[in-house]
């Protein structure tokens, strides 16, 4: 009993030493996505600002594949010791559901939530011939014509696909979903009218839009995005009231000491709190979070919760 004791006494004390000197040596940032996306972008962006208030590299280590579980798996059965962290977006939380039991790891237990770094409202587009000016004749026209009307997005189980889903049950309209492996693709299916809706990120969709190669309907939030003032709301434009987003979150393994986690989440808001970082991000219709690890926590609970629901109520299956 006594040796029990001790052990667990000296557990806590270098736990405690160590999370005291933390960091001391370079931290690995795992991105399970490839370069240039939204993911990757806003991690080298924040990171770069904490390493200096840190006092050690963070080094991006780029790990795409299988929905993001790739990098995740990494990350989810690293030491947790805080240098080893990893940036999960929308598809995490739907992953939970749409995998559920066939993960490697458990969502839920073996990564814990630092901070929520960033959210970035989803836009609708349409392919210009579409004769659908805004939400509400986009509604009517897909009332008419039930089935007619192709969908696109990044994957099965990515936020544009399952904001799609979560639009047609809502407003209670029939359009066939079309995956493709990835934004570029199924952008490119858009302009080329192969599919005529499209929803994904501001930043990837807009400048396609200011060439007059998609249309803009409405930008799923709750209010309009500054950087993008002339795109209404989806309530706006005759929609429902719907806001829909991939976000941004830093998850560090299971087991890190609070004190390393509550770290990395004060200098994550320091960072986003930093004007140039604020004005970087707003620029491309992101918006800078930064909050603590319960916030964290508490928000992607919900998203986890919101995308069961729509995942369950269509009956959208992984893909194999």
């Amino acid at each position: 009993m006594y040796k029990t004791v001790l052990a667990a006494a000296l557990l806590i004390f270098f736990s405690s030493a160590e999370a005291q000197s933390y960091p001391n040596k370079p931290i690995r940032w795992v991105v399970p996505y490839t370069g240039g996306g939204i993911t990757d972008v806003v991690t080298r962006i924040v990171t770069q600002k904490m390493s200096g208030p840190l006092g050690q590299a963070i080094v991006v280590d780029n790990r795409p594949g299988a929905n993001s579980i790739l990098g995740s798996d990494l990350a989810a059965k690293a030491a947790p010791d805080g240098y080893t962290m990893v940036t999960v977006i929308a598809g995490y939380a739907a992953n939970v559901t749409l995998y559920a039991g066939k993960l490697p790891f458990d969502p839920l237990k073996d990564l814990v939530p630092v901070s929520l770094a960033a959210i970035a409202p989803l836009v609708m587009t349409v392919n210009p011939n579409l004769p659908a000016r805004d939400v509400k004749e986009l509604i009517a026209y897909a009332k008419a014509n039930p089935g007619t009307l192709n969908f696109g997005s990044s994957g099965i189980g990515a936020a544009a696909h399952l904001t799609c889903e979560l639009f047609k049950q809502t407003v209670g309209i029939d359009i066939v979903h079309i995956p493709f492996k990835g934004t570029a693709p199924a952008m490119q299916a858009a302009m080329a009218n192969d599919i005529q809706l499209l929803v994904d990120t501001p930043s990837s969709l807009m400048p396609q839009v200011r060439g007059g190669k998609l249309r803009a309907l409405g930008m799923f939030s709750a209010t309009r995005l500054p950087a993008y003032a002339d795109v209404p709301t989806l309530a706006e434009a005759g929609g429902p009231a719907l806001e829909s987003s991939t976000w941004v979150l830093f998850m560090a393994p299971g087991g890190t000491p609070k004190e390393i986690v509550n770290r990395l989440a004060a200098e994550t808001a320091k960072a986003l709190g930093e004007s140039d970082i604020r004005e970087r991000l707003n620029q491309t219709g992101i918006e800078p979070v930064g909050n603590t690890s319960e916030q964290a926590r508490q928000f992607l609970d919900a998203e986890i919760a919101k995308w069961a629901k729509v995942i369950n109520a269509a009956g959208v299956k992984a893909e194999q």
